[in-house]
Order: structure tokens, then C-alpha cells, then sequence
């Protein structure tokens, strides 16, 4: 029997990273705060969406460049136990180490990232035009700026696109090229703030409104108030789950992967913005972006 293609292709960088929980206080300059707990984890909207996608059983691929230093190292471990396709990686030395260090005070969250390297891995024509590789999901507009032909490449080889911009306030305010660069995009996974960055909009409505001008089908993330997705005239709300909150770092990637593997197989934007809250409120339950069973 032919092969049907069902795998999704997660492309951006991976980084370490190490998660302080259960601080009283944020830092400020010349004062030094103690957390109760810190987690070392694999981190990155690329790495998390095809993480969470694994463990709901949909075949994912990882496209990104890691380190030969120590620290990137550190998470060979954890990402061989993912049950994502690591064949795709690139590893050079240029490209870490990359980490992330997050500050987590109940509802608030601080981040303080080093970017090492380009982002566009060698591997990466090889990779969409593998016979199984369905749809390519992009996890972050810093890495499209990097490969701005992928989507032309993805879209020439007849699969879907999908983008998460990922807060960047250097490209996500002020490049004027953001549009233009994302065309050809079939789901846009903006969170709310992105949303008001980039339309200038403050209500959900709205900024669903100005962001269908470009993408056929928006899903606005909003946290604590749950989701909102757009399609054509179709226009679904969903609430968030009531769970424990243990740290918010990657839900919206988790939600992602959720909303992607459902809408993938069923085109169904009701159940798929369903099981994208789902996906995020299990995520939010544990320390670090990935589930539970591989932190």
C-alpha cells in the first residue's frame, strides 16, 4: 500500500532550558532571590510542539540545529526518549550553547534567552521533501526570517504550513516584512499579545478580523481566557480548562500541537481548538514545556 503522508516536520531551535519555580519575588538589579524548585529541560517551540504531538501518537520530526558543548548535549538524553524522528538534526559546533533561563512567579514569567548559530539546518530539503512528512509547522518568525524560502519550499512540495510567530519584540513590532514573508501560511497560532502587536487591534475580534486578511484560518491563544479560531465565516470560542498551575512555559506550543494534530486529521475547528485547550491545561500541570513523562 502507498504511504500516507502524516507526519509534521517541526522547524526552530532548540534550547536548554532551566526553569526556576516557586519564587517569592521576581529578581531586581542587585538583590539576589532564591527559587524552591528548578527544572533543566529541552526547550523551543519546535522541540515542545513535536514533543506533544508524539505522545497524542502523531508522527513528528524535529528540524533544528543543535550544539556539540556540554550543555547541548545534556539533552540527548531526553530528546532520544521523546519518540520524535530525531533524523533531521544537524549538529555544529556553532550552534550552542543556546539556553534559555525562565523566572516563574505565579502567573508571571521572565525569560532570558541566547540565540547561538543560524537556525536553518542542513538538513532541511531533505526533510519536507521526505515521503511521510505531511505538513510543516514553523515555530517561530525569528527562524522564518532566518529561512524565508521554506514556505515556498513546503507549499512546491504539496504540503500545509503552519506558524506560531513567538514573542520577538524586535521582528514582531517593527519588521515590515512580517506579512509579506508569511504568505502562503494555512494556520496562524498567534497568542493575544502577538496578536496586538502585530494589528494594532485590542479585542479578539478584531485582531481576528486584521489577521484573516493574510491567514485563512487564525487561532488567537489567550491564556487563562482559553482560545478563539477564525476560518472563512466560521468563528469558535473556547474556555480554558480549571487546572493547577505549575508553570506556563510552552503551553501555547503545547496548544499547537493539540490544535494540529486534531485539525489534521478532522478539519473540525470546534474539536480542534478543543484539543488544543486540552493539550495546553495538561502542559501547564508540570515544570518545563514537554509532557510530563519526558521532563
Amino acid at each position: 500500500m502507498p504511504l500516507i503522508p502524516s507526519k509534521v516536520a517541526c522547524l526552530g531551535r532548540t534550547y536548554c532550558d532551566i526553569i526556576f519555580t516557586g519564587l517569592s519575588e521576581m529578581p531586581v538589579l542587585g538583590r539576589e532571590r532564591f527559587a524552591q524548585d528548578v527544572t533543566i529541560a529541552a526547550g523551543g517551540g519546535a522541540y515542545i510542539t513535536a514533543a506533544h504531538l508524539a505522545s497524542l501518537g502523531r508522527p513528528a520530526a524535529l528540524l533544528t540545529r543543535l550544539g556539540t558543548d556540554p550543555l547541548s548535549r545534556s539533552l540527548d538524553p531526553e530528546l532520544e526518549a521523546s519518540g520524535i524522528d530525531l533524523s533531521f538534526v544537524e549538529r555544529s559546533g556553532d550552534a550552542g550553547p543556546q539556553p534559555t533561563v525562565a523566572l516563574v512567579k505565579g502567573g508571571e514569567r521572565a525569560f532570558v534567552s541566547r540565540r547561538a548559530g543560524g537556525s536553518r539546518p542542513s538538513t532541511l530539503e531533505q526533510a519536507l521533501s521526505a515521503r511521510d512528512i505531511a505538513h510543516l509547522h514553523i515555530a517561530e518568525f525569528a527562524t522564518l526570517k532566518d529561512s524565508p524560502d521554506v514556505i515556498t519550499i513546503a507549499r512546491n512540495l504539496g504540503l500545509t504550513v503552519s506558524l506560531d510567530p513567538s514573542w520577538d519584540d524586535q521582528l514582531i513590532r517593527r519588521d515590515a516584512d512580517f506579512f509579506e514573508l508569511c504568505r502562503g501560511v494555512d494556520i496562524f497560532l498567534p497568542n493575544v499579545e502577538e496578536g496586538k502587536a502585530l494589528t494594532g487591534e485590542s479585542s479578539a475580534e478584531a485582531i481576528l478580523r486584521s489577521l484573516q486578511e493574510t491567514f485563512p484560518l487564525v487561532v488567537l491563544k489567550r491564556g487563562e481566557y482559553g482560545a478563539i479560531a477564525s476560518c472563512g465565516s466560521s468563528c469558535i470560542s473556547a474556555e480554558a480548562l480549571p487546572v493547577n498551575v505549575v508553570d506556563t512555559t510552552g503551553a501555547g506550543d503545547a496548544f499547537n500541537a493539540g490544535f494540529l494534530h486534531s485539525w489534521l486529521r478532522t478539519s473540525d475547528l470546534k474539536r480542534s481548538l478543543a484539543a488544543g485547550i486540552e493539550a495546553g491545561a495538561r502542559s501547564v500541570q508540570s515544570a518545563g514545556g514537554a509532557p510530563p513523562r519526558l521532563s
